[in-house]
């Protein structure tokens, strides 16, 4: 990172709610609790989704699965965000040069694109496939795809304390 990139990171980390990040025995261990929940309910879902399209529960349509599942992972989203930037506000210069936080950032950006990628493509012919037929090869790299993206952010979360 060039000097002004330094500088803009070590500004952000002298912001208030930073300082008290740091400083306040309880809130970044309970912000980290509450991110952690959020992306357990977030990655959840997603699982249960992706298990469903890869055959498992064929029973189960996968629209109804699908209504059902997609406002939990939004919900969680809600907490995730914001928790996730107050914990990065706490050490901003740490994270932005920290390999496995990059990789993260760079692996839910490609979850992004994936399960925009299903909803405009395989998705939109779910009605021939709902339920009790087998799903649709796309349908299921896209599972695929997501399961181990998310495996992927899991490990690199994990990972950020110790790279």
């Amino acid at each position: 990172m060039g000097q002004g990139g330094d500088g803009a990171f070590a500004a952000i980390e002298r912001s208030a709610l930073a300082v008290a990040m740091r400083q306040e025995l309880w809130l970044y261990p309970s912000v980290e609790i509450l991110h952690i929940l959020g992306f357990v309910t977030l990655v959840g879902s997603i699982a249960v989704l992706d298990l469903r399209l890869l055959g498992l529960s064929r029973q189960v349509p996968v629209r109804g699965l699908a209504r059902h599942v997609l406002p939990w992972a939004l919900g969680a989203l809600i907490v995730i965000v914001p928790t996730g930037l107050m914990m990065f506000l706490a050490h901003a210069t740490d994270f932005v040069t920290n390999r496995a936080f990059l990789v993260k950032l760079c692996l839910i950006f490609a979850a992004g694109i994936n399960a925009a990628a299903f909803h405009v493509g395989a998705y939109r012919s779910v009605d021939r496939w709902d339920s009790g037929m087998a799903t649709p090869a796309l349908a299921k790299v896209h599972a695929l795809l997501s399961l181990s993206i998310w495996t992927g952010v899991i490990a690199c979360g994990r990972l950020l304390a110790f790279v």
